[in-house]
């Protein structure tokens, strides 16, 4: 397991957070809105959370997965082409 101080490892976790504040930003969706949505499918943060977790980058798979599929993304670039 790649260690949280791990050069890669922080590139990574810029770079998914990178994508999921752009697919927000592209629905025009808020955190306080992501909280909504997410409540919606039985997914309980807070906005201020939100804020935090997304803003520090490290999160699991699952969370980033809720959070696409709660605001409607179906479609995922994981590179611009």
């Amino acid at each position: 397991m790649a260690a949280k101080a791990d050069p890669a490892t922080q590139a990574y976790e810029t770079k998914v957070k990178n994508l999921l504040k752009g697919e927000l930003k592209r629905r025009g969706v808020t955190y306080a809105q992501l909280a909504e949505k997410l409540a919606a499918i039985g997914v309980k943060e807070t906005e201020r959370n939100l804020n935090n977790k997304i803003s520090r980058g490290g999160f699991t798979a699952a969370f980033m997965i809720q959070c696409l599929e709660a605001i409607g993304c179906k479609i995922l670039h994981l590179y611009d082409e």
